[in-house]
Formats: structure tokens, sequence, C-alpha cells
């Protein structure tokens, strides 16, 4: 599972209240323990501090609030692995762009080679589109992963169906199972 219907809810929410700056964020997992961690982009204060140095603001650029990369570090340190990062396209595509896959990069390898990339892209206040992108090794390039959040969508909803019918049909205490 790259990310799940909620998961998927809340980073288009984010992207949407953020607009018309970029949003940014990652999801944690450890073991089936998935953890959504909404960062600040800081991409506004780094510009008007120094536009040479940064001369892109937040409606094309994000940069993660160095005291949410200490609490992302803190996770990691506690056993968490960073699953997925997302971010926001203003007014733009949900695209893996140039300055995306530079920014993923350390050297000509993956900084995280198992996480996938999320882009949602905002148009006019709206989530247009959300893509996501993986590295593969053999391709040595970021390439597009299927998100299926619709179909995965409809069988969460059948799985949670099926398990309040259980828990009316007392089928959980019989299996010894407790809600």
């Amino acid at each position: 599972m790259i990310v799940t219907a909620e998961e998927l809810d809340a980073i288009r929410r984010q992207a949407v209240e953020e607009y018309p700056h970029e949003s940014c964020g990652v999801i944690l997992v450890q073991g089936r323990t998935r953890q959504l961690v909404r960062c600040r982009n800081i991409q506004d204060e780094l510009h008007a501090k120094d536009p040479l140095r940064h001369p892109r603001d937040a409606r094309t650029a994000y940069f993660i609030d160095p005291k949410d990369l200490l609490r992302i570090g803190r996770l990691e340190g506690e056993g968490f692995s960073i699953a997925v990062i997302y971010h926001s396209h203003v007014d733009a595509g949900a695209y893996f762009s140039p300055t995306d896959r530079q920014q993923a990069l350390l050297g000509d390898e993956p900084t995280y080679p198992t996480a996938t990339y999320l882009v949602t892209s905002v148009v006019g206040g709206r989530v247009d589109a959300v893509a996501g992108f993986r590295w593969s090794a053999r391709e040595r390039e970021f390439l597009r992963v299927d998100l299926d959040a619709a179909g995965r969508r409809w069988h969460e909803r059948i799985l949670f169906a099926a398990g309040r019918l259980w828990e009316r049909a007392g089928i959980g205490a019989l299996l010894g199972r407790s809600s």
C-alpha cells in the first residue's frame, strides 16, 4: 500500500488549504503503524532573506521547516521509515519535475530509494490530480506508479462494512477477537 484513502484525503486537503503555496509532508511507517507528518513550507522566508540564493518563492518551491525535519528524524530514530514524501504543484500538473528529481537524489542515488513521492496538482484552488513516483534502480529514474485510490477506497469500505457485520453477528467474539 502506498497511501490509504484517509491519508490521500488529508494530503489533498492540505494542498488546497495551503494554496497558492506548495504544501509538503511525509508519511512514516513502522510495521503496521503509519503516521502522516504535515510539514511547514518555509520557502517564502528563505526567499525573503536571500532572494539570490533562494530565487523561488513558495508558489514554485518548498523547503521543509527544520523543526519538522527534526521531528521526522526523531521518528526515524524510533524505528519509523519514510514511506511517502509529498508536495503540491501550484497551478501546474502532477508531474515529477527536474527540480523534484534533483532534490530527491544525493549524487546519482536516491536519498530515500524505497519512498514514493506524491505530487498533488492544485489548479485555481482545487485539486486537479495526484500522481506517485518511485525510483527504479534498473531505469535509474523515477517512474510513475499507480495509486489506485478509487479501487482501494472501495476495497477499504467493503472490509470496514464486513468488520461491522462480524461485530453485530458476534463472530468476532466467537473467534476470540474483541472490538
